[in-house]
Parts: structure tokens; sequence; C-alpha cells
């Protein structure tokens, strides 16, 4: 299809940078709504690029939509108050938000919508353990009712060299002298930025994703303690990781998740009670070949490799 401009609803954020800078350098133009500008002023210096301070659900974000080819969801949050079957906080990002944009999508005539949700949300919604793949699961049927043409992406946890997740690994081994993890024995199957980025904006063009969803991987399935380790080692500091018995890991993540900004909270524990690895290979419809972790990761994690770092973050926008 023909996209001269797209609407990237989350494109401050870690996926969304990666996803504008890839459209922006093929001469995209694309909008990007946020409730904070300063959040994305590492976006304002590319050139097709054009940043709106609104908030979604306001008439101005609505109406950014108009003269839009397709647009791009990757709202999403990690943490939300209790609610059944999830909290206030997921209901609004992951529901409501994608629900709203899949209707106003289809009335405005975008072509496409590309909706970014979380492996495992495609189970049914009675058999998921958390709030955030409930309200996953959910987004995703909202998605499927809304009437614009649609692709559904389901990524693992996602690592690159601006995550939270390998990043927060290693500075807790430069501040701690053993590591006391909840679930340890999880597995999971991360998927580096850049590949994300890559399916994304292949799904905008073509139509062999049209009306389907697709899981995202990478090539190697580890445990949390594998990947925990490996966050030490690469980053120069490794510690000892003591895997904590299920009751202890839950009251673990109870009280992390208090803190103001929560590292793990208890719904996060009730993610990993399932494996988040996929259920067969890369659909070739992506036009992806999952990046090894060891192929990046290990740059970025080590001071030394600080400018190389750099220069992989540029070369995988």
């Amino acid at each position: 299809m023909s996209l001269n401009r797209v609407l990237v609803a989350g494109g401050s954020g870690f996926i969304g940078s990666h996803v504008v800078a890839r459209l922006s350098a093929q001469g995209v133009r694309v909008v990007v709504p946020t409730r904070h500008r300063e959040r994305a002023r590492h976006l304002l210096p590319l050139p097709t690029v054009d940043v709106i301070e609104t908030r979604p659900g306001s008439p101005s974000f609505w109406q950014a939509l108009e003269g839009c080819d397709a647009v791009i969801n990757l709202v999403g949050v990690l943490h939300s108050r209790w609610g059944d079957p999830y909290g206030p906080e997921f209901r609004e990002a992951h529901v409501d938000l994608p629900a709203r944009l899949a209707n106003a999508a289809a009335r405005s005539g975008v072509g496409r919508l590309i909706h970014v949700s979380a492996l495992g949300a495609g189970a049914s919604r009675e058999t998921l353990p958390s709030m955030y793949l409930r309200s996953k699961a959910d987004g995703e049927a909202a998605v499927r009712a809304g009437g614009v043409p649609f692709t559904i992406l389901q990524p693992s946890v996602v690592f690159g060299p601006e995550d939270a997740f390998l990043n927060v690994f290693a500075r807790l081994q430069r501040l701690l002298p053993v590591v006391p993890l909840a679930q340890a024995n999880a597995r999971l199957q991360p998927v580096f930025v850049g590949d994300v980025a890559t399916a994304v904006v292949n799904c905008l063009r073509g139509t062999a994703t049209l009306g389907h969803g697709f899981e995202l991987a990478g090539p190697e399935v580890f445990t949390l303690r594998e990947l925990v380790q490996l966050a030490g080692r690469w980053s120069g500091h490794p510690r000892p990781v003591i895997g904590l018995p299920f009751t202890l890991g839950q009251i673990q993540a109870g009280l992390m998740g208090a803190l103001p900004r929560p590292l793990m909270s208890t719904d996060n524990f009730d993610s990993l009670r399932v494996d988040n690895i996929a259920t067969g290979p890369i659909s070739p419809a992506l036009g992806i070949t999952p990046t090894p972790l060891a192929a990046v990761a290990p740059a970025w994690l080590s001071r030394q490799g600080s400018r190389l770092a750099a220069q992989q973050a540029r070369a995988h926008r």
C-alpha cells in the first residue's frame, strides 16, 4: 500500500522510537501523539516526524488520524491497580484505546492498523494467569472487531540498547552482591527490538499479513535465571542468582510492586507462571531473521562497548 502519512501511538517509547526512525528513513511522514512533548525530544531531529502534544482520546488526538494511510499502536503499560478481570490502567491502555483506535481508523478510512500486543495473549482469556495478559487478549479482540484492516503482532519480551529488561538486571548486579530472583525458572524467548521494528514496518506493505496475528520471538529460549546471569557476565559484574521459592517470590513481587517505580509486581509474577515462548517458527510473511541475543547484547551491556552499542542502535533503526 502507499504510505505517505502514518500515526504511531506510543511512538516515543522504546519500540516506537525504532519504528518511527525506520519510517522516517523511508521518507514517510510520521505523526507521534504524546502526553509530554519532552519525552519525544529524541524524535524531533527526524525530518519527517511531527510530534503532537495531546492525550489519547482528546479531539486533537483523533484529528491527527485524518489523512493517515495507516496507524501503528504500540501503547502498553506494565503495571496497574488491581481489578477483575484487570485493573483500570490496563483497561485504558490495552483495551479501551485499541478499541477506539480501530473504530476511529475505520471511520476515517485508514487503510491499515498494526496492533502490537504480547506473546501468549492469543490464548483463551479464562486461562490467562495475569491482568496484563487478560487485558492484552481483550485488546486484540477489540481490534479484530473494529472494522479496520489489521495485523496483530505478539512479541515476547523485547531487548535492545535502551531496554528496561537486560539493562535493569545489569544495573542490579553492579549494586548488589547477590540477586534474589522470583520465577527464576520461567522460560522466555526474547526478541531484538530491531527485528520487532522491521516486522512492524514490513506489515505496512503488501497484503499477506492482513487479518492475521503473528508471534514474534527470538531464536533462543532462556530461563529468567539464565538471562540475569548473562546480563551480569556481559556487563562485567556477574553475581550469584538465587531462585526464590514460590511464596517468597510472591512476597518479593508484592513488596517491589508497592514502590513508586516498581521493577516487578504481583501481576508480573503471575505473567511469568506460564512460559513466554512461541508455538512455532517466525512466519516468513514478517520478513525477518531473528537476531541472537549474544550477537548484540554484550556490546551495550559492556562499558567498553558503549561506542559500538550506539552504532548498533543507529544501524537497527
